[in-house]
């Protein structure tokens, strides 16, 4: 199996700006792989190559939805709209959950592991997930953006991103 280690707050790669990929070959495929297999094990609905001390801008994200796994590399949010208003937590930072405004709505290229164009429309809960994951790319954690944060070691864990 290629289940990484995820690294914790307050890790250095977390606040590092991850560089642009420009090599499509077997080795991002693992890393995509060994992403989305970390993910699931750790029961969340989105990583970023950073969590797992890869500085690189890769992202997997699967909410539970119609949309199944999403693999892209080098993400762009391109359009955005709306807002909301929820909360979000992070495999790097257990224990911790935080209301945290996003848009509603937005529209994402990048590329797929062949090095191919891609655009992902997304909204609601699918949208919150790629805003963290491509935050976490910027060196952008969730407490920074939190109009309150509040502790959940008390309760059952159900996901994270």
């Amino acid at each position: 199996m290629g289940i990484r280690l995820i690294v914790k707050d307050p890790d250095p790669v977390l606040r590092e700006v991850a560089k642009e990929v420009t090599k499509f070959n077997p080795n991002l495929k693992k890393l995509l792989k060994d992403m989305a297999e970390t993910m699931y094990d750790a029961e969340g609905v989105g990583l970023a190559a950073p969590q797992i001390g890869i500085s690189k801008r890769v992202i997997v994200v699967d909410v539970g939805d119609e949309n199944g796994l999403v693999e892209m590399v080098n993400p762009v949010i391109v359009e955005q709209e709306g807002e909301q208003l929820g909360p979000e937590g992070c495999l790097s930072i257990p224990n911790l959950n935080g209301e945290v405004r996003r848009a509603e709505r937005i529209v994402v290229q990048g590329q797929n592991s062949d090095g191919d164009s891609i655009t992902v429309n997304a909204s609601g809960y699918f949208a919150r997930a790629f805003q963290h994951e491509i935050d976490h790319l910027n060196g952008v954690l969730f407490t920074d953006l939190a109009e309150s944060v509040y502790d959940i070691s008390d309760r059952p864990r159900k996901g994270g991103e």
